[in-house]
């Protein structure tokens, strides 16, 4: 299993519909699995980019 680093969180809002009808709606954190060290690390795609850049 990998280890979570990062500490972000869903971005939440709601859909509006052309009714006017409003629902409940949760943007997720697209979540990579990223190799560091040999242990296997759960981050987000932009954190993932900025670590396999340096």
């Amino acid at each position: 299993m990998a280890i979570k680093v990062t500490e972000k969180k869903p971005l939440f809002g709601n859909l509006k519909s052309h009714s006017n009808r409003k629902t409940k709606h949760a943007q997720k954190l697209n979540m990579q699995k990223v190799e560091i060290d040999g242990k296997k690390v759960l981050t987000t795609a932009r954190e993932a980019k900025k670590i396999k850049k340096s």
